[in-house]
């Protein structure tokens, strides 16, 4: 049974909350008893809201942080995966428009000989999901039990799973009432709910991507530093070795965004290793950091050898059909991309005049694409999204195509097509391009 906050050693709720609006840190016993009430229901929504917000505008310290994050990982069931011998690495993104790396990544890391244990939350995607994507694939299922999660773990070195209720449910009812009251970008509660979830699913060490501009929630690049070095140090004082990229999200990654678009160019960059430079650029970094944290490479070029290897033998191709397979997929859909679902319609973004690309909202065109792809009861229609989207840098005449749109629904294709011609602005000169990975911290 937990512990109840309200009892003789520790002070009312109240009084944490004005304790934490003072600026004041928290002690371990305080946090572990607001996790315990928080998992029996003796702290109540009004109060819980005052926390997060008093949270929100004073943060946690380095200590708090990984004491919160401990006790959230405690709140529920906590994966045992000490007899499996290959190291566990936890990859986790922010998320952002078009990011096929979460596709692709888990693959490349198995057939490498590392284990990425870890389930997809809502807080992983922006506008579209990773999970919504490889659903696209007929037969894939996303949802099991934290049994059959390990033993696709132990069996293939890696599954493409939902969040299960049973992993940190504390830091669910937390994201929930952050969502509610407007404070998710709040940094250590980011931190220590990706420590807290990957921990309790096994990971022993991580590797995350921090993504920073208008295809991702954190807008400002300062604050995604922030993030990274929140992350770094959180896991130091949560005995876990990290690795943080920054990265540029400010265009969408690769050449399309939509569900079954994405799952067609992240198959085709593992059959041919060809794709859009940020992509495949990102892919190899992503790849290169895990080997290294696991442990199985022993240098940077070893690293990439090791990560290019697996892509040119076709051995990480292989391992994603083989967890498609087992996770119920039709892999005669990977074997022939042709057959995923195809849009009625296919018509271009027409350029209004002549000129360079200066800037994409990718967020607008994730919007766009999800206007477009949204059925009347809420799902999202596979074969919608947009494909060869032109990027920031590159010169077109009046009437050449942005982008090429896949819709069948005219329902809110106006509406759609508002969105996407707004994401891009042109302007006579050639803009500066900024580096996709803007810092790496460890």
């Amino acid at each position: 049974m937990a512990t109840k906050l309200r009892n003789d050693a520790l002070p009312p709720f109240s009084f944490l909350i004005e304790k934490k609006r003072d600026g004041e840190e928290f002690s371990g016993a305080e946090i572990k008893g607001i996790v315990d009430a928080l998992l029996d229901g003796t702290l109540p929504p009004h109060q819980q809201a005052g926390l997060l917000m008093a949270i929100y505008f004073r943060g946690l310290s380095v200590a708090e942080t990984a004491k919160l994050a401990e006790e959230l990982m405690l709140s529920g069931e906590v994966l045992e995966l000490s007899d499996l011998a290959m190291p566990k690495v936890a990859s986790y993104t922010t998320g952002g428009v078009g990011d096929k790396v979460p596709l692709v990544l888990p693959a490349i890391a198995a057939s490498c000989g590392v284990v990425l244990p870890s389930m997809v939350g809502q807080d992983e995607d922006f506008i579209i999901g990773t999970l919504d994507k490889l659903e696209a694939i007929p037969g894939f299922r996303a949802d099991c039990d934290l049994k059959e999660f390990s033993r696709l773990l132990r069996s293939h070195g890696l599954a493409y799973a939902r969040k299960n209720a049973a992993i940190a449910p504390v830091d669910a009812k937390l994201y929930a009432m952050r969502r509610e009251i407007g404070t998710i970008p709040c940094l250590p509660l980011i931190v220590a709910s990706i420590l807290a979830r990957r921990s309790a699913e096994g990971a022993e060490s991580f590797v995350v991507d921090v993504k920073w501009g208008n295809g991702s929630f954190i807008k400002d690049l300062e604050q995604a530093k922030t993030l990274g070095r929140t992350i770094a140090r959180s896991c130091d004082a949560f005995r876990r070795r990290s690795v943080v990229l920054v990265t540029d999200v400010n265009q969408p990654l690769g050449d399309s965004v939509g569900t079954a678009l994405e799952v067609g160019e992240a198959v085709h960059f593992l059959k041919t290793e060809e794709g859009e430079e940020d992509f495949k650029q990102l892919v190899l970094r992503m790849g290169m950091e895990v080997v290294r944290m696991a442990g199985v490479a022993g240098s940077t070029l070893s690293a990439k050898q090791m990560v290019q290897r697996s892509l040119s033998s076709g051995a990480a191709f292989e391992k994603f059909k083989e967890i498609v397979a087992a996770q119920g997929g039709d892999t005669s859909y990977l074997d022939d991309t042709d057959k995923l679902p195809k849009a009625r319609f296919v018509r271009k973004l027409p350029a209004p005049k002549r000129g360079y690309i200066h800037t994409i909202s990718a967020g607008m065109i994730a919007r766009g694409v999800r206007l477009l792809a949204e059925r009347p009861d809420g799902t999202l229609d596979p074969s919608v999204g947009v494909s060869k989207v032109m990027k920031v840098g590159v010169q077109i005449k009046q009437g050449e195509p942005l982008m090429m749109i896949h819709y069948n629904d005219e329902r809110n294709l106006e509406a759609g097509l508002e969105y996407l011609r707004s994401a891009y602005r042109l302007a006579p000169k050639r803009p500066s391009i900024g580096e996709l990975i803007v810092e790496r911290i460890a």
